[in-house]
């Protein structure tokens, strides 16, 4: 089992990055927001955890224990694939997910692409009780914020095409959310932006069903 990795990153694109590490490069997915805040070039540390399938070995990769605590917790529910409880953490922080599970609300899981109605239902059912540690939240796993609002804009608008969205809906959805957020924007972190937008962009059309 492959639980950590430190290492050089060699790439780092939509939500996907290679570690270096000793000579081996390492395939690793991550949320579009954590790819952002590599480097390549740079040494990176990701907690992970391998998925083994039978025509596949998938190497995912957290930047802490909590996420991927909640991403193992994630992969138990009925109906949720390990691709489907990435796009979760990638719409919402470990504490978002404890708070709506608490609140017994499963509209923020039905925002994610690939979650179904009956999903997000399953996934607030089976998680109660299992995360009330993590509703308290922790700055752990928030990637650093880039000033300027003309990078965050760029950065996140990566992110999403990355994620499948066409460059235009993918920008008209960041103009709405900069221009609604535009007093905090050059406080706001690359990883909180992508959060909005893809709020605001709401499940891609023509995907459904786990992943």
């Amino acid at each position: 089992m492959i639980s950590s990795l430190r290492g050089t990153v060699l790439a780092a694109v939509g939500s996907a990055v290679v570690i270096e590490v000793s000579g081996v490069g390492y395939s690793v997915q991550v949320t579009p927001a954590h790819a952002l805040s590599l480097r390549v070039g740079q040494e990176a540390f990701v907690v992970t955890t391998l998925i083994v399938r039978e025509d596949a070995l998938s190497l995912f990769g957290f930047e802490g224990a909590d996420s991927l605590e909640i991403f193992s917790l994630l992969v138990g529910v009925t109906g949720v694939g390990p691709k489907s409880a990435l796009g979760v953490l990638a719409a919402l922080t470990p504490s978002e997910i404890a708070q709506a599970v608490t609140r017994d609300d499963d509209s923020v899981f039905r925002r994610v692409t690939g979650i179904g109605p009956k999903t997000a239902k399953l996934i607030v059912v089976s998680l109660t009780g299992k995360v009330a540690g993590f509703s308290a939240g922790t700055a752990a796993g928030r990637v650093p914020s880039f000033t300027g609002q003309t990078s965050i804009r760029d950065d996140v608008l990566v992110a999403l095409v990355g994620l499948g969205w066409n460059d235009r809906s993918a920008s008209e959805a960041l103009d709405r959310v900069l221009l609604t957020a535009s007093d905090d924007v050059d406080t706001m972190s690359v990883q909180s932006l992508l959060r909005l937008a893809l709020s605001e962009l709401g499940p891609r059309q023509g995907s459904a069903g786990p992943r």
